[in-house]
């Protein structure tokens, strides 16, 4: 028996209780639980563990690249590859990847050598996201793409309006000077309105104007997300602008 056979009856519990929280049985378990064997914890195996999870990590970058690219292509048909390259990014970046690790409890699966174990590993974004990536590829060899699939739509296709709002706001300033340059050759100016509260809890009012026109204000509790704010609201109602006094309710 190799070391890897006696893991998966040990952890024979464990491993049923995961794949509940995926919706997803493995017909080959031991993927699952090669999915979960940090290199640190190989390591210190020697020669009676010859496998970690990172060749199933190269993997499950990959599978997941092109299903929540494919899924976001099917959610959002009318979105430009720009914004639904950054709207991946943000779904398939490490700090992502490992918020979405902690939902399905992944850490307390993880096998970790000593050090990382005592170091708070399964805590730390770059393990968990790895790990994520690694039970992605191990789907993926055990039952091919429509299995991704179905864990995809499960587990990261709730957050596609999440991140599309957050990145909507955060890239609202550039867009609204995109929008501006292009019809008139100017952009928009921002001014600090008023700041309120006491110095460890301040809160910022911003303005954003066009042609000493204030058209929107944002408040936030530091500036540079206050103009995102105010920008994001422009944004949003650009089509009832006249652009020559903002809108009705422009101060809102």
């Amino acid at each position: 028996m190799t070391m890897l056979d006696a893991l998966i009856i040990k952890n024979q519990e464990e491993l049923a209780s995961f794949e509940k929280k995926l919706d997803y049985v493995f017909a080959d378990v031991s993927l699952l639980q090669e999915a979960f064997i940090h290199s640190s914890y190989a390591f210190e195996q020697g020669n009676d563990l010859s496998r970690d999870n990172e060749t199933l990590e190269f993997l499950g970058d990959a599978v997941l690249d092109l299903t929540v690219g494919h899924a976001l292509y099917l959610h959002y048909p009318e979105m430009q590859e720009g914004d639904l390259t950054q709207l991946r990014a943000a779904l398939v970046k490490e700090s992502h990847l490992a918020r979405m690790a902690r939902e399905i409890d992944l850490g307390p699966h993880l096998l970790l050598g000593r050090g990382e174990d005592h170091s708070q590993g399964r805590m730390k974004n770059s393990i968990l996201s790895c790990a994520f990536e690694a039970v992605m590829g191990a789907i993926f060899l055990d039952g091919g793409y429509q299995a991704v699939e179905k864990v995809v739509a499960k587990l990261v296709v709730p957050w596609f309006e999440k991140r599309y709002k957050a990145l909507d706001v955060a890239d609202a300033k550039s867009r609204l000077q995109a929008m501006l340059q292009d019809l008139f050759s100017e952009g928009p100016t921002y001014n600090l309105e008023e700041t309120s509260g006491p110095d460890h809890d301040k809160i910022f009012t911003v303005s954003v104007r066009f042609r000493d026109q204030v058209l929107a204000q944002g408040q936030a509790k530091n500036k540079k997300k206050a103009e995102q704010l105010a920008a994001a609201k422009v944004v949003e109602n650009f089509d009832s602008y006249n652009f020559t006094g903002g809108t009705e309710s422009a101060g809102d």
